[in-house]
C-alpha cells in the first residue's frame, strides 16, 4: 500500500478517486510521562517518552489509513497529512 503525501498523481497515470479516508489518534499522557516531559521542556533537550508516544500514535494512523484503504480496494492514499494538537483537560491550561 503506497502512501504519499503528494496531493497529486502522475497525469499519465490512470487512477479512480474512491473516497475521502481519516484516521485519528489520542492518547493520555500519564503524570510521571508529563512531568519528565516537563523537565526536557524546561531544561532543554528531547523528551524520549514523549517522542515514542508520538511515533506510535502516528504508526498507528498510518496503519490504519493503509487498513481503511485496502478495504475499500484502493492500492494508495495520496495526500496524507499528520497533525499534532495538544488538548488539556482536568483543570490543566
Amino acid at each position: 500500500m503506497v502512501l504519499t503525501t503528494a496531493g497529486v498523481l502522475p497525469r499519465n497515470q490512470d487512477y479512480e478517486v474512491i473516497q475521502l479516508i481519516t484516521s485519528e489518534s489520542v492518547i493520555g499522557m500519564n503524570i510521571v510521562r508529563d512531568f519528565f516531559a516537563g523537565l526536557s521542556d524546561f531544561f532543554g533537550g528531547r523528551s524520549s517518552a514523549s517522542q515514542k508516544v508520538l511515533k506510535e500514535l502516528r504508526e498507528d494512523c498510518l496503519a490504519a489509513l493503509r487498513e481503511e484503504a485496502g478495504s475499500l480496494g484502493a492500492d494508495a492514499v495520496i495526500a496524507v497529512d499528520l497533525d499534532y494538537s495538544e488538548f488539556s483537560g482536568k483543570g490543566k491550561s
